[in-house]
């Protein structure tokens, strides 16, 4: 008896899982605490507005209140649709979110692997802090100060031109060059953070994958290549997905203050159309039916990314 005994496994009582939830808050309630406020902001401020997108499918009458309109199931949806107008806005948000995303995303790996490299430690700080602080100034100063440099009578582009006696350019007011201002000036303004996120995965490498490197006689080059960008790979993976998850959710702000009635054409997107129905012209339905839409195509293509980078590379958002 006491041998059968012997040879049976131990059984673990199994503990429910509202015993451990009351355990973990018991152990970790400032934890939790703290956790409170960001959640309660995100449900007040993101989920409850979820509800009333409903308007979509409502004649939405202020008097009547969002529940007490009539509704009018997809005509909103149609009309969307059936407006050439909205044809080029799809088409200037994909372009301008999709050269962001291109041109942005190698940028600050660069950036990272290079101040990486740097052995002086006040050149490195330096350059840290030249790059990072264009990340605090906001949209508005950030879009005076792009103004005031290209402005075409008193800006440094054109004192430039005059000094090598070229015909002065307004570039704010061509609309073939809007993209390209509204692009890489985020970059200018975006890079130095960036680069932290890629700095932190870089300090977490295992220092023997280094020494290894050197044993084998591996150059600078083949050190970046080899070891930190395999390295990194999971978090560029994730960042990337949740770029391209976004890609037809640019921000709003920016294109709307470097609009004018010149580039036009490029620089209406879905958001500043969207202010411009819902808010200026009060047809509060119709810019409820297209944020919708937009919405839902983000969740789309960030559910595929995530899926062809999880299938790829092994690393995505979730899993």
């Amino acid at each position: 008896m006491s041998q059968n005994s012997a040879a049976r496994p131990l059984r673990v009582p199994k503990v429910s899982m509202g015993r451990r939830a009351r355990r973990s808050f018991s152990r970790h309630w400032t934890l939790y605490l703290l956790m409170l406020v960001p959640l309660v902001h995100l449900a007040v401020f993101k989920y409850v507005p979820m509800v009333n997108g409903v308007i979509a499918f409502k004649d939405y009458n202020v008097v009547k209140g969002i529940w007490g309109s009539d509704w009018v199931g997809v005509r909103h949806f149609q009309a969307m649709f059936d407006n050439p107008v909205f044809w080029d806005l799809v088409k200037n948000t994909f372009l301008l979110s999709l050269y962001a995303v291109v041109a942005a995303f190698p940028v600050p790996i660069i950036l990272a692997l290079a101040l990486n490299e740097i052995r002086q430690g006040f050149f490195k700080r330096t350059v840290q802090m030249v790059t990072y602080a264009p990340y605090f100034i906001s949209t508005v100063v950030v879009v005076s100060m792009i103004i005031m440099i290209l402005s075409p009578k008193l800006g440094l582009f054109s004192h430039v031109y005059g000094f090598f006696g070229v015909d002065r350019v307004d570039l704010l007011a061509d609309a073939d060059y809007f993209r390209h201002i509204y692009v890489w000036s985020d970059i200018w303004q975006t890079a130095g953070y960036s680069a932290v996120i890629y700095l932190a995965a870089l300090s977490g490498i295992d220092p023997s994958l280094y020494e290894a490197a050197r044993v084998d006689g591996a150059s600078r080059l083949q050190k970046i290549w080899h070891v930190d960008l395999p390295s990194i790979m999971p978090t560029a993976v994730i960042i990337l997905v949740l770029a391209v998850g976004n890609i037809m959710a640019i921000g709003f702000e920016k294109a709307f203050l470097l609009q004018n009635p010149m580039n036009l054409s490029t620089s209406e997107i879905i958001a500043t159309y969207v202010y411009k129905t819902g808010l200026l012209n009060a047809d509060f339905s119709q810019a409820t039916a297209v944020g919708l839409l937009n919405s839902v195509v983000n969740l789309v293509l960030l559910v595929l990314v995530n899926f062809a980078a999880k299938r790829l590379t092994g690393s995505g958002v979730w899993s």
